[in-house]
């Protein structure tokens, strides 16, 4: 194997369906039954803090109770991360927690993490599994009622960004899984990429995203199946190219 020869990661809502976690932009997904303006903006929260506290609720029940597990497409990039000699950075638009299920340990998300709520007004971070109301008050200040979901909404700076863009320009392999490819910042992330003049982009999808041309090779099916034949495929070479 090629020692040193880093891989960044980005996966999107794709990844997770096959666990049973429900799409944003699918035909059928949240976003054709909800309002974003109602229920993922820090407007939303101001005019209506209970609805967007009540929505979170219901999306953290259904991974809490759910029989929600990682799929063959999880555990294949946790294995990556085991067995390759170089870093492997995986990249999550996803609030969930299956990655870390898999076995992944380095990982980024770059819209939050369900699991987890923030006092909006010390920052405070800390887990979090049962319902959020407004009568929860931070364990850290003591303020009452501005406990959020740690999550990022439509308006707001996803996280850790100039951590990704520093593994964007020193990896060797990009990989986007899973992605719509029109939500940005990560849209553009293949872009960079490309803009070094070095590495290989790839696209794992069930179908073309919106970015799909963008990419040097691209493969659709379902995550379960692609994405572990290509780590498998990637391993065995021992090389990126």
């Amino acid at each position: 194997m090629a020692k040193g020869e880093a891989i960044v990661i980005l996966t999107g809502a794709g990844i997770s369906k096959e666990s049973g976690l429900e799409t944003f932009r699918d035909e059928g997904g949240l976003w054709s039954r909800t309002r974003i303006e109602d229920v993922a903006t820090p407007e939303a929260y101001a005019r209506d803090p209970k609805r967007v506290l009540e929505f979170y609720n219901m999306r953290r029940q259904s991974m809490v109770d759910g029989n929600i597990r990682p799929n063959a497409a999880h555990l294949a990039l946790a294995r990556l991360e085991r067995e390759w000699p170089g870093e492997v950075l995986v990249v999550t638009q996803n609030i969930d927690n299956l990655h870390e299920q898999a076995g992944s340990k380095n990982l980024l998300h770059m819209h939050g993490e369900m699991l987890k709520a923030r006092c909006a007004t010390c920052n405070d971070v800390i887990p979090w599994e049962g319902s959020l109301g407004l009568e929860n008050s931070c364990h850290a200040c003591g303020a009452v009622g501005r406990m959020r979901p740690h999550v990022v909404w439509f308006g707001e700076m996803p996280f850790y960004m100039n951590d990704i863009y520093a593994a964007l320009d020193r990896c060797h392999l990009f990989i986007s899984i899973g992605t719509s490819g029109n939500v940005y910042p990560a849209a553009g992330f293949v872009q960079h990429v490309r803009m070094r003049g070095v590495g290989r982009t790839v696209e794992l999808n069930l179908e073309p995203s919106e970015g799909a041309t963008l990419f040097a090779e691209t493969h659709y099916g379902p995550a379960s199946e692609k994405v572990p034949a290509f780590v498998g495929q990637l391993l065995n070479a021992g090389r990126i190219s």
